[in-house]
This record gives C-alpha cells, sequence and structure tokens, in this order.
C-alpha cells in the first residue's frame, strides 16, 4: 500500500495543535475548580477543630461549680427571632416566666469550647449555661436529674439540642455537676428561674434596663393608600398602633413604639401568623 507523505506532514502540525488546546481546556478547567473550591464556603465539620465532641482533659474544679445567683437581664438582641434547623422552625416564648418540662438532657463539650454561642457569647465548657431551642435568651432555670436528685442552676444562652428526644443541651461543668458527664444523657426536669429588676439586685443600673424605644416595619409602599386595608386590619386584629411614616418617596407602615422585649415578641407572633420580612426600626431612625 502507498502511502502519500504529504498528507501524512500535514496531518501531524493539525494535531499537535489540536493536542496543545485540548491541554489548555483541561489546566483552564482544573484552575477553575480549584478557585470554586477556595472561594466555597466551609463545611459545619471544618468550622470545628474536632470532628467529635468530647470531655475536656480536666473535670471543672469546685470554683466553677459554685452556685449561681440568678440575676436580672434585658433580653438579648441576638438569639431571640424565629429560626429554622433541619427544615424545623422554632419559635422563641415570650417569656420564660411559669416554664416546666421533664425530658432528656445531654451536654456539649470541648468541640464548642471557645466558639460563639447563639446570644453571640463565647461558650465556656466550664460555665454553667445551657442551650435550648425555644427559651429567650438569656433565661435562668433549675435542672434536676431525676436519678439521683442533684440539681442545678444554669444560665441558657445558646440554641438546641437539636435532637428530637432531648429538651435541654448542658455545659460539661453543668453536666458534671448532675453526675451526667459519664452516661452523656439523662431524665432531668427543667423549671424556669424569673429574677425581679427591683431592689434585690441593685447593681443592676436603670440605664441597662431601659431600651431604647423600637416600632417594627410591616411594610412600605409609594402609595399609601394600599397600607390602609393592612393597617386597619393589624389595629383590629392585635389591638396595636398602627403608624405610616413617609420617607424618600416611600410611606412605611410601623407598628409600636416598643422596648426591647416587646419588640422580640411582636416579631415572633406576627411572623408567626405569616407576616415575613418585618423588621425593627430605631425611633430616633424615623424622627
Amino acid at each position: 500500500m502507498v502511502v502519500n507523505e504529504n498528507i501524512s506532514l500535514r496531518l501531524t502540525p493539525t494535531l499537535g495543535r489540536a493536542a496543545r488546546l485540548v491541554g489548555l481546556l483541561l489546566i483552564g478547567l482544573f484552575l477553575a475548580l480549584t478557585l470554586a473550591a477556595c472561594s466555597s464556603a466551609p463545611s459545619s465539620a471544618e468550622r470545628y477543630r474536632i470532628a467529635q465532641d468530647i470531655a475536656p482533659a480536666r473535670t471543672p474544679i469546685p470554683a466553677e461549680l459554685h452556685q449561681l445567683e440568678p440575676r436580672f437581664e434585658p433580653p438579648s438582641r441576638i438569639g431571640n427571632l424565629p429560626y429554622q434547623i433541619n427544615g424545623v422552625q422554632y419559635f422563641i416564648k415570650d417569656t420564660s416566666e411559669g416554664y416546666s418540662e421533664t425530658g432528656i438532657a445531654s451536654w456539649y463539650g470541648q468541640k464548642f469550647h471557645g466558639h460563639r454561642t447563639s446570644m453571640g457569647e463565647f461558650f465556656d465548657m466550664y460555665s454553667l449555661t445551657a442551650a435550648h431551642k425555644t427559651l429567650p435568651l438569656p433565661s435562668w432555670v433549675r435542672v434536676t436529674n431525676l436519678s439521683n436528685n442533684k440539681e442545678i442552676v444554669v444560665r441558657v444562652n445558646d440554641r438546641g439540642p437539636f435532637h428530637p428526644d432531648r429538651v435541654i443541651d448542658l455545659s460539661y461543668a453543668a453536666a458534671y455537676a448532675l453526675g451526667i458527664d459519664q452516661s452523656g444523657t439523662a431524665q432531668v426536669h427543667i423549671e424556669a428561674i424569673t429574677p425581679s429588676r427591683n431592689a434585690m439586685y441593685p447593681y443592676i443600673a436603670e440605664s441597662e434596663v431601659q431600651e431604647n424605644l423600637q416600632y417594627i416595619q410591616v411594610a412600605a409602599t409609594q402609595n399609601i393608600a394600599n397600607l390602609q386595608p393592612l393597617k386597619q386590619r393589624l389595629e383590629e386584629n392585635y389591638a396595636l398602633s398602627a403608624t405610616t411614616k413617609a420617607e424618600n418617596g416611600l410611606n412605611r407602615l410601623l407598628l409600636g413604639p416598643f422596648n426591647e422585649q416587646q419588640t422580640m415578641q411582636w416579631i415572633n407572633r406576627l411572623q408567626a401568623d405569616g407576616f415575613n420580612g418585618i423588621f425593627r426600626v430605631p425611633v430616633t431612625a424615623t424622627n
């Protein structure tokens, strides 16, 4: 068989260019994937230094187990709005007063130590704290281990545990005080403690109790007539003061004003009733 050498010579450069083009495309694809990986958000596992929660190297010292004296604190501005975890919607209780529940307690420790809680504080596994799904932050509760009658007062400053069969997640120190550190879980009774803001706590300055007044903005539109039916419905259904204010060409429908605790309570209730997209507005920002 006779091969035309001219054809062979003409094909060789063409194949070489094609190979170089494929190589450049592969390099470009590799760089794009690398950059995408670098820019993606870290996974939940990457957020923590260790994958599985463990007990610390030492047990709490007596000073760390000293019983806490509950004190009045205004509601936190962080961690008290409705939220969703694993497809489940949670609504925060208006108050911890009268709360009582029996169920399974667990504990968390080394994995979360030093990370921020739901109300923005740093979690300390040697502090007497706890996580609860719906109590206002912060709250105070007395937890009793029903198997040995040991009890401890803890300050609730976090959200959790997100297991269907558990009602409270204790810090390692609180679990140790109740004798739960080895078993991991236990049946407990929880009872809320509601401190008074009266003279029993003179170190609480009045300025710390008086929160700035706020409105809740429900809607905004250029045509004020569109707000009137909603304004009337809110006033009739909730007996709230509803106000319209014009600013920068928009008419805003505002409820209030409220203090911090009232704001939190009404945002919770309104969102539960389907009013999405509402938010707080300082009174000073509307003057």
